[in-house]
């Protein structure tokens, strides 16, 4: 009997030991953020203009740090949030729509299925732009000389399955035209190298020309942007249906988990992240990304995904055929 009691007293302390260990998130120690890309690109800025007021929500002794892991069109950043411990002190941005394509591709290192998506943030169309003193000043050009020369203009793209790579790919089906593509590790080598005229033309997201925004004046300028109609930050900038090619593309970003999260602490952060999304200091503190914000909670951002899945599958057919041949 005595034995029995013994386990039964055993048992009772590991659970309330185990049981509440989440308790005490987020005050325990720093929690690290994995970004995709590297520095200075959009989604390394959002997050880090961002996570100071979630810190606040979060109170306490809330803390995070920001870790770049960039490669693979975010590959290497989305596996290290599957692989993270399920007390969640290594959380993650995703971007899509690379983070559902990627796998529809290939083995990836990280299944869809091993991440929480816990709360979007932005939703942030695509945009081409050009060197200031390029003589290619609209999209039409821009296809024109690739039809007149195949493989003549370079379009830069921040990996395989990026946004970027995804509207390259559509701007080609739907012109029939073939560009000559170049991947980076990030919008900020994109703009290194075209400021540097090493790249003719890059596709990038709206959130990252904050300069540009109003005027469309400075070392770089947009010549489309792919959205369904013009933005109230370019209004000068037409879309690519103006141009006649009828294609959309946007770049998704938000916090994602490790699957085995508890509710709790998921539920805990999305509120903070959204509570952050509508301060004023961090709006005015962050112009690129005020045009685009467009918080959805996790389990709604999931479903979208799961939507979205079925119009990229046949993208994800084309460049597996492609890769075989």
């Amino acid at each position: 009997m005595r034995g029995k009691v013994v386990a039964l007293v055993a048992a009772a302390v590991g659970i309330v030991a185990c049981g509440p260990a989440w308790a005490g998130w987020p005050d325990d120690k720093p929690i690290e953020v994995v970004i995709g890309f590297a520095p200075g690109g959009g989604t390394d800025v959002m997050a880090r203009k961002l996570l100071p007021f979630v810190e606040q929500r979060l109170g306490g002794k809330a803390k995070f740090v920001v870790l770049n892991k960039p490669g693979a069109g975010g590959e290497i950043a989305f596996a290290a949030i599957a692989r993270g411990a399920p007390d969640a002190y290594s959380i993650g941005v995703v971007n899509v729509p690379g983070y559902n394509f990627i796998p529809m591709t290939r083995k990836t290192q990280y299944s869809t299925d091993e991440i929480r998506l816990v709360a979007r943030v932005v939703d942030d169309p695509s945009v081409i732009v050009v060197p200031a003193e390029s003589k290619l000043t609209s999209l039409a050009e821009v296809l024109a000389a690739l039809r007149s020369k195949p493989g003549s203009v370079t379009i830069g793209h921040n990996g395989a399955g990026t946004n970027g790579h995804l509207a390259i790919r559509m701007l080609a089906n739907a012109a029939k035209v073939e560009p000559n593509e170049i991947s980076y590790r990030g919008t900020a080598a994109q703009r290194t190298d075209l400021l540097g005229g090493h790249l003719q033309v890059g596709m990038v997201s709206l959130s990252e020309l904050p300069e540009l925004h109003g005027t469309n004046k400075g070392p770089l300028r947009a010549i489309a942007i792919l959205s369904k109609q013009r933005s109230p930050s370019l209004p000068d900038v037409p879309t690519a249906e103006e141009a006649g090619i009828p294609i959309t593309m946007t770049a998704e970003r938000g916090f994602a988990v490790p699957k085995a999260v508890s509710d709790e602490i998921a539920k805990k952060l999305e509120a903070a992240i959204a509570e952050g999304l509508r301060d004023p200091e961090y709006i005015k503190s962050s112009p690129g990304d005020a045009p685009v914000l467009a918080f959805m909670p996790g389990a709604e951002w999931q479903k979208r995904l799961d939507d979205m899945n079925q119009a990229l599958r046949p993208f994800a057919e084309e460049m597996k055929a492609q890769e075989q041949k």
